[in-house]
């Protein structure tokens, strides 16, 4: 007799709930290696309730309080963060794979935001692997992975690729701030410009954003890599952390992207949520208690009637002030919308 896997509607992949009568929470499951990976694989669909508990909990871990995910939306209802799916989206995988096993590193990530996630909302997730390769000897995997409303319309969709079984500590830090374009980012932009907190009709190539800054503790890592799901992996455990090869946990590096997520939604406003694109490669670990700066520059600006799209680069710093994130972005804002901006210190008076 075949079980298939049945998910239970809550807040999480998967019910931690199950505790109080399984012994084993992944029995069953595939250990999350290369040779077990199938083409095509499906994941799901697992239905979820984006309530008040999961925006609560996804603030706390990114340390991003505002009104749109705690009072009122910008159209009335309370919405959830841009980023607020997109772990539940990359860890579609978990439920073929056992989560407390995989040591893997998530090296490139890409999302589409196509409409806003309302509190109290239904969803249903759903990906599959689409491809696998090999490179520098480590096996890569792709996956591609969607959330959408109960109309089966797409609110976010996700790209991945994840080495599936590494040791940590000795392939971090190879990648590169070349893109697929052959563009490379760049972190330079025109100091004699505002820095920009809101982008409008108005920006101008070379405006650097304001910068976002994050101070990361051990508690917002664990939360956000699924320590409320009992899973044990290098973010959210020291054991698991120094047998990989670390010293310390490591910061998962989705939650980078959901900082350059916050870090655009800011900068777009309410477009982000129906316009906006990121892809973003991660270059280097950052530690837990470490310090990281989101910024980034717009690169390009195309007006199209009442409509201006904007191009940017963007990338996460660490304490240390080397990179550990770049990538790209884009989104759309109104034309008649004025750009709004703060002049940057230079030290001087």
């Amino acid at each position: 007799m075949t079980t298939h896997h049945t998910a239970v509607l809550g807040r999480n992949l998967t019910d931690p709930s199950r505790a109080v009568h399984d012994k084993d929470l992944e029995a069953g499951l595939k250990p999350p290696v290369f040779d077990e990976i199938v083409i095509p694989e499906e994941f799901g669909p697992v239905d979820l309730v984006v309530d008040d508990l999961k925006v609560k909990r996804f603030a706390f871990t990114q340390d991003d309080h505002g009104d749109w995910y705690l009072r009122a939306g910008p159209d009335g209802p309370r919405i959830g963060h841009a980023g607020l799916l997109a772990n539940d989206l990359l860890q579609l995988f978990t439920l073929h794979y056992a989560a407390s096993q995989v040591v893997g590193l998530h090296t490139e990530e890409e999302l589409w935001f196509d409409r806003p996630v309302l509190v109290g909302q239904r969803v249903r997730l759903a990906g599959h692997y689409v491809d696998t390769y090999e490179r520098r000897g480590q096996g890569y995997v792709v996956m591609e992975a969607d959330a959408r409303d109960e109309d089966g319309r797409t609110l976010v969709r996700h790209r991945g690729v994840e080495i599936m079984r590494t040791t940590p500590g000795e392939v971090a830090g190879r990648g590169s701030a070349g893109g697929g374009s052959g563009r490379r980012v760049s972190d330079a932009y025109d100091t004699s410009l505002p820095l920009a907190e809101r982008l409008g009709g108005g920006t101008v190539t070379g405006m650097g954003l304001e910068p976002l800054r994050k101070e990361i503790t051990f508690e917002q890592m664990a939360v956000f890599s699924r320590i409320g799901e009992f899973v044990t992996n290098i973010h959210d455990s020291l054991v698991t952390a120094r047998a990989a090869g670390l010293a310390v946990p490591i910061v998962q590096g989705q939650q980078l992207v959901c900082y350059l997520a916050e870090l655009l939604t800011r900068a777009f406003g309410a477009e982000w949520f129906r316009t906006g694109w990121l892809r973003v490669k991660l270059l280097r670990p950052v530690s837990v208690f470490d310090g990281v700066e989101a910024a980034g520059a717009v690169r390009e600006v195309e007006h199209d009637g009442s409509r201006t799209r904007i191009g940017l680069d963007v990338w996460v710093r660490r304490g240390d002030g080397s990179l550990a994130a770049v990538g790209w972005a884009r989104g759309e804002v109104p034309t008649g919308r004025p750009a709004r901006g703060i002049l940057p210190f230079t030290g001087n008076g």
